[in-house]
């Protein structure tokens, strides 16, 4: 099966522009050539058509605006975690609170690159290998805090702070990994490609001229993509805000060790 997350934007909007216009001009060209016109009937089934193709767009949008605010949340609360171990790594004895913010520095530093740009499946790996790596290293400063006073009330603060910034960045890959469906937007542009080439077709019947048809085909095409560039993390147009990032690492950057 067709995998669309592994085409870009563009090439997407062009291969569904083509769909569109063949859908067009063999609508035009059926309704030209159909003898029992039953206008009646075919006005129905228009209606019929590009009201389950409103009903799919519909849908569809709901479930990329759900995972386009997951991800969202998920920024801001990974964002706090980090900040909040932060400040409790600056409570840490000499020399844990200076290791432990040069980690988390590095750490922010990872998980902001890798949203600058769309990465590959092997970068996004290798970012979230490097992530885990900088966990354990500062999970061992944790220990060797913990081994020197475990009663120290600043020890179990940073522990459960860690504790929530690991558990964040899990949630926050849950999120970025959860895309509408390839099965449900291949259905959604089947089901565009049948009702604009079926409005073709009435418009013929009709005896119309069809430049109203290629505008909703155009119309179509776009929203249709607005949904895709919706439910990508980054890549398109529409991105999630990494302002909380950016914010915790200049707050980190003008820590004083």
């Amino acid at each position: 099966m067709i995998e669309l997350a592994d085409y870009p934007l563009s090439l997407i909007f062009v291969a569904s522009l083509v769909l569109i216009v063949a859908a067009i001009e063999l609508g035009h060209w059926l309704g030209q050539r159909t003898a029992d016109h039953g206008g009646d009937n075919v006005a129905m089934l228009k209606a019929s058509i590009l009201g389950l193709l409103a009903l799919m767009i519909g849908f569809t949008f709901h479930m990329a605006q759900a995972r386009f605010e997951l991800r969202r949340d998920a920024v801001l609360n990974e964002a706090n975690a980090i900040g909040t171990a932060a400040l409790r790594a600056r409570l840490l004895s000499p020399p844990h609170n200076t290791e432990s913010l040069a980690l988390l520095r590095e750490y922010v530093k990872v998980r902001l690159d890798i949203t600058r740009r769309f990465p590959s499946p092997p970068e996004l790996n290798a970012a979230i290998a490097k992530s885990n790596a900088i966990q354990e290293a500062l999970w061992q400063q944790a220990k060797a805090v913990a081994a020197k006073d475990k009663a120290t009330v600043p020890t179990g603060l940073f522990i459960e702070g860690l504790n929530v910034m690991i558990e964040s960045q899990v949630k926050r890959l849950v999120a970025v990994r959860s895309r509408i469906p390839n099965s449900i937007l291949l259905a959604l542009y089947a089901i565009a490609v049948v009702a604009i080439g079926f409005a073709s077709y009435g418009r013929a019947l009709e005896g119309h001229w069809r430049p109203a048809v290629y505008i909703a085909g155009m119309l179509t095409a776009g929203v249709i993509l607005l949904l895709q560039d919706l439910d990508r993390p980054s890549g398109g147009f529409i991105a999630v805000s990494q302002q909380p990032m950016i914010d915790v690492a200049t707050s980190l950057a003008n820590y004083s060790d």
